[in-house]
């Protein structure tokens, strides 16, 4: 049985994926909207897909009957992507920590996503780790202000108003207002002393927000997905932070990863949410 996945967590873009019930993925289209990506993924041929999650609003698209349809949360779906073939494969206990343009986690309980008593369980955005007080913290949340690809650029862009020279700058065209998180990460590739610096403060920050979900949660494995999730650049570091942050007992019993599913992590999930919805 195939199914299809729509992921509709970034701005101004829809992502869908048709997978078959193993999680080989069949069909994928990104496109402006959730019809457009719809009929591009399954070709316009919607009776081959069983199924249909989103983890927004539904979409008006039509497919054949019969037609589960399941709405989930990005961090439910990412993180039931992982449980199922990614880097928490096979976990009855998860969460994976999501963190690109929006920062948000999704947690699993008993083999089943968690949704809190509201709704807002994963809202990791707002996890307050730092006991400054700035304006965008209570604009974005403390976690996002700090580890969002915009959170990453405005930092860089700090170090250089403050009189550090980086090369990040000449990438962007020499407008402090064009830097993005992707070029600090290339930047810091490339050997930049000024956006390795901001890496390594974004890999703290992760790994503080690894080791307080941890401590709360007590998952087997947390997993790092998303834009942000560069496992060459921060993978260790994190995990160094979060050695520090937790009790030895505790790391012996925690795996951090990084994702390896990228983009089309969350529509994946999203789809064995249908799967498993129409079993």
């Amino acid at each position: 049985m195939n199914s299809l996945g729509l992921d509709l967590s970034a701005r101004g873009r829809a992502r869908a994926v048709v997978v078959d019930d193993v999680g080989a993925i069949a069909a994928r289209f990104e496109g402006s909207d959730a019809r457009d990506a719809v009929h591009g993924a399954t070709d316009r041929r919607a009776a081959d897909v069983a199924g249909i999650a989103s983890p927004v609003e539904q979409p008006d698209v039509t497919l054949a009957e019969p037609t589960v349809v399941v709405r989930c949360t990005p961090g439910a779906a990412a993180v039931a992507a992982e449980a199922w073939i990614g880097a928490a494969k096979g976990a009855r206990h998860a969460v994976c920590l999501h963190v690109g343009e929006e920062v948000f986690a999704g947690l699993l309980l008993e083999g089943r996503p968690w949704a809190g008593a509201h709704n807002r369980a994963g809202a990791a955005a707002w996890l307050a780790l730092n006991p400054v007080e700035r304006q965008d913290y209570r604009r974005l949340g403390s976690l996002a202000a700090e580890v969002s690809s915009r959170g990453i650029a405005r930092r860089l862009s700090w170090r250089i108003q403050a009189g550090d020279q980086s090369r990040v700058l000449d990438a962007a065209g020499g407008s402090l207002d064009a830097i993005t998180g992707a070029m600090v990460f290339d930047g810091a590739r490339g050997g930049d002393g000024v956006a390795i610096s901001v890496i390594r403060d974004t890999a703290k920050y992760i790994g503080m927000a690894v080791a307080t979900l941890a401590a709360a949660i007590d998952p087997e494995v947390v997993v790092i997905s998303g834009t942000v999730a560069a496992a060459d650049l921060m993978l260790d570091a994190v995990r160094q932070e979060c050695t520090r942050r937790l009790p030895p007992d505790a790391m012996q019993d925690l795996r951090v990863d990084f994702s390896s599913l990228g983009p089309d992590a969350i529509a994946i999930g999203a789809a064995r949410l249908a799967l498993t919805a129409s079993a």
